[in-house]
């Protein structure tokens, strides 16, 4: 086990390796069958019940802890102030990574363990992709090219939906996203309907807030998260990763006529091996040097993947 520093260093962190972290978990009853692994597994992920029973079942454990800690918090609180207090808000995760690195894997995995624990069984999961400006905003402002990108997003209508989460409103309502049209649905909305957690999973979540023209920084969605994790991994691994998927997807989602991603199902390999490649080095790889890589260390807990997908080690910052 290490803390992440050098021997005579001291550091904020805490860093376990894969075995170190896993034995957290031993003790504990894996909550999720085979199916139901399956069923949130994403394209191309390589997850089984070892990697949820070593990886995932002492995150869930730890973060229940946080939830509960977080509701003794509240009442404390409630006996000072000497007056009655509304109901504790959602626990609110935030959880950020690449393209193609998991996270979205990670975030379903999360979403179904934790709503296993008798404390906190609402749990409900929304993805930033429902707030992207709609293509054809996009287009008018010229950032089709730059789709996932800070300034793709409607960060107003984001920042209003954590409030809304964390002001304690029984419902609050996001947008959706279809990955088969590319385009966020019109008038289809998703009801968060008083939840004990909120995973909320995307890019760019993890951001500070933006510097404003008299000098004022603002407020930043990742303000109002009780815990954030990032999934991260070598650069050249994600990069493999998003190729791998996208020649997936030639063969499955984008032969789909209603894919805005039809044209590329009649790719040969290298044609597709090509323009994976392009789509990577233009958009996906900058991206992520530029504003997703920089929240790493924003995040609470980072999970550091190995070439093969399985987490390696485990960073959490202390208490």
């Amino acid at each position: 086990m290490s803390n992440g520093a050098h021997p005579g260093e001291s550091s904020p962190y805490v860093e376990l390796d894969r075995d170190a972290w896993a034995a957290l978990g031993r003790t504990t009853e894996q909550p999720l069958s085979r199916e139901e692994i399956d069923r949130v597994r994403g394209l191309g992920d390589e997850l089984d019940l070892e990697e949820v029973q070593q990886v995932y079942l002492p995150l869930s454990r730890l973060l229940s802890l946080r939830v509960k800690a977080a509701t003794t918090l509240h009442r404390s609180q409630e006996e000072f102030l000497h007056q009655p207090q509304p109901p504790r808000t959602p626990f609110v995760i935030g959880l950020a990574g690449s393209v193609a690195v998991g996270k979205s894997t990670t975030a379903r995995v999360l979403q179904q363990m934790l709503a296993h624990w008798p404390e906190h069984p609402r749990v409900s999961l929304v993805t930033t992709d429902g707030f992207l400006l709609p293509n054809a905003e996009l287009r008018r402002r010229g950032l089709l090219h730059r789709k996932g990108f800070p300034e793709s997003y409607d960060r107003k209508a984001l920042l209003k939906f954590v409030i809304d989460i964390k002001s304690g409103r029984d419902e609050v309502e996001a947008p959706t996203y279809s990955h088969l049209v590319y385009d966020v649905v019109p008038d289809e909305r998703i009801v968060v309907s008083r939840p004990d957690i909120v995973v909320i999973e995307g890019l760019n979540v993890l951001q500070s807030a933006a510097v404003r023209a008299d000098g004022r920084a603002g407020l930043a969605v990742s303000d109002f998260f009780d815990f954030s994790v990032y999934v991260d991994a070598a650069t050249a691994d994600i990069r493999r990763w998003y190729t791998d998927r996208f020649l997936r997807l030639r063969e499955t989602a984008f032969r789909d006529p209603a894919s805005y991603f039809a044209r590329y199902a009649s790719l040969s390999h290298d044609e597709a091996v090509s323009e994976a490649s392009r789509i990577w080095d233009e958009i996906n790889g900058p991206n992520l040097k530029q504003n997703v890589q920089p929240t790493r260390s924003r995040a609470t807990l980072v999970l550091r993947k190995d070439h093969d997908h399985s987490v390696r080690w485990v960073r959490l910052r202390k208490l």
